[in-house]
C-alpha cells in the first residue's frame, strides 16, 4: 500500500501517538488538554510521560494498556485515548482503566487518602448508541453526580468524551482555538492545505509532524502498516454490521470479529472492539 495524502490520519495508532505520545510534541498534548479542560484550577505548564502499560495488584489480575498516559507537576493523571471503532462495555472500560492512577496514588504508612485528580478523556471515531438520535451533544464531561441535590458529588475524578462523529463545523464556522482542533483532527487527512484559521503557531508544529513526507523509513512503514489496519478495522466492522443487522448481538460480535480476523487484525484489537475474549476469537 503506497500512502497518497499529504497529513497522517490521527485515528490510527501511529498518528495519535506520533502527534500526542512523544516528548518532543507533548506541547501539542498540553495545548489540546488546556483547551478541553478549561480548569479553574489553572492551565497545565508541563507533563510526564508515565508508562502506558499499567499492570495488576497481583499476576491473575487483567493489565491495562493506554494510549497515552501522564501526570502534571500537581499529580494529577491524564489517561488520553483515541478509540477507532465501537467497543462493548467501553464506557466500563473506561472505569476500569481509571481506577489504576487512584490505585497508583496510595501510600504506605499514616496516609490520609487524600487522591489527585485523575482525567479519563476519550477521542472517539463514533457516536454513542445512546445519542444516535440526537446531535446536540458531542462533548460529554462526566463526574459522580448527587441526584438528591442535583451537584457534583465528587470532582477529583473525571470522563471526558468527544464523538467526533458529530462535530460538523466548516472552516468558516470555526469560532474558537478548540474549535480549530477539533476541525485539525478530524480534517487532517484530508486536507492539502493547511486553511487561513489554522495558522497558529502551535498548529504550525502540528502540520510539520503530521506530514508524511518528514517520515523517515522507519515511521512510513510504521505508519503505513498502522493505516491498514485503522482501514481493514472501519471496512469489516461495516461490513459486517450491515450483514449482522437481523441477527442478535452476539452474533454480530462474532460476524464482527470473524470478518477482523480475516484481515490480520490482531486479536487484541478485536477483543477490545467487539468485547469477545481472545481465546474465542482465536477460535473462530
Amino acid at each position: 500500500m503506497q500512502v497518497e495524502d499529504k497529513y497522517l490520519n490521527p485515528f490510527t495508532d501511529f498518528g495519535f501517538k506520533k502527534l500526542f505520545g512523544m516528548e518532543p510534541n507533548k506541547d501539542l498534548l498540553i495545548d489540546f488538554l488546556n483547551e478541553l479542560l478549561r480548569r479553574d484550577e489553572g492551565e497545565i505548564k508541563d507533563i510526564t510521560y508515565l508508562s502506558p502499560e499499567q499492570l495488576g495488584r497481583t499476576i491473575g489480575e487483567r493489565k491495562a494498556i493506554f494510549d497515552i498516559y501522564c501526570e502534571n507537576a500537581q499529580g494529577e493523571k491524564f489517561i488520553v485515548e483515541m478509540q477507532k471503532a465501537k467497543q462493548n462495555y467501553f464506557k466500563d472500560r473506561s472505569v476500569y482503566y481509571s481506577t489504576f492512577p487512584i490505585q497508583s496514588q496510595a501510600q504506605k504508612g499514616g496516609w490520609d487518602f487524600e487522591l489527585k485528580s485523575v482525567y479519563t478523556v476519550g477521542i472517539l471515531d463514533f457516536v454513542f448508541d445512546e445519542d444516535k438520535g440526537s446531535n446536540q451533544v458531542f462533548h460529554h464531561e462526566v463526574q459522580l453526580f448527587d441526584k438528591s441535590i442535583q451537584a457534583v458529588f465528587y470532582d477529583k475524578l473525571t470522563y471526558i468524551y468527544l464523538e467526533m462523529p458529530k462535530f460538523t463545523k466548516t472552516i468558516d464556522e470555526l469560532e474558537t482555538h478548540f474549535d480549530n482542533w477539533l476541525y485539525a483532527l478530524k480534517n487532517l487527512e484530508n486536507l492539502t492545505d493547511r486553511p487561513t484559521k489554522l495558522q497558529e503557531s502551535i498548529f504550525n508544529k502540528l502540520f510539520e509532524q503530521a506530514e508524511i513526507a518528514n517520515f523517515n523509513d522507519d515511521e512510513y512503514s510504521e505508519y503505513e502498516e498502522s493505516l491498514k489496519i485503522y482501514r481493514d478495522l472501519k471496512n469489516s466492522f461495516d461490513t459486517a454490521r450491515e450483514e449482522g443487522r437481523g441477527e442478535g448481538r452476539r452474533e454480530e460480535k462474532i460476524t464482527i470479529a470473524g470478518k477482523l480476523k480475516q484481515q490480520n487484525i490482531p486479536p487484541e484489537i478485536i477483543s477490545q472492539s467487539t468485547g469477545l475474549p481472545i481465546e474465542k476469537i482465536e477460535k473462530l
